[in-house]
Parts: structure tokens; sequence; C-alpha cells
């Protein structure tokens, strides 16, 4: 995929997540968190009120660290094509 065309993907995918109105698993929402965060450069700490909600965003960043931008972007496509069965 070429980048404004995964850009142009991943919006279409978070809109898609967006507007689910259906229950999804906190382990697919933890890994959507995580690779939206990274997709964004969004560098701030998980901003829950709870801490164990915390604890979990974070270790899913940890987990998806070592991934750029671009790729993070194609995850998070990925996971939406496979999980949630669209775009």
């Amino acid at each position: 995929m070429k980048g404004e065309k995964v850009h142009s993907d991943f919006l279409k995918a978070v809109e898609y997540v967006n507007a689910y109105t259906k229950p999804l698993p906190a382990d697919l929402l933890l890994k959507l968190y995580a690779y939206y965060k990274i997709a964004n450069e969004n560098k701030t700490h998980p901003g829950s009120t709870t801490p164990l909600i915390n604890a979990f965003k974070a270790n899913a960043l940890i987990q998806a660290k070592n991934i750029d931008r671009e790729r993070a972007m194609k995850e998070y496509i990925k996971l939406v094509k496979k999980e949630l069965k669209t775009l």
C-alpha cells in the first residue's frame, strides 16, 4: 500500500470502528488502541481514571512499541478487516 492509500484506508477503518455498535472483545480494543496511538504519534499516557485500565493500555502500547507509524496503520486496517469483516 502506498502512503496516501494507507492513510485513507486507516481513516476509513477508524470511522468504521467508531460507528460500530456491537460489543468488542477487550483484547481487540486494546490492540486497536495501541495501533491507533502509534499511527497518530500520540505519546500521551493512557488517561483512564481506573488504574487497571491504564495498566492494560500501557501493556498494549509496550507490546506494539517497535512498529512504525505506517505499519501501525496497516495493522489497524488488517485487524478491522479480519475481526469486524469489513472494508
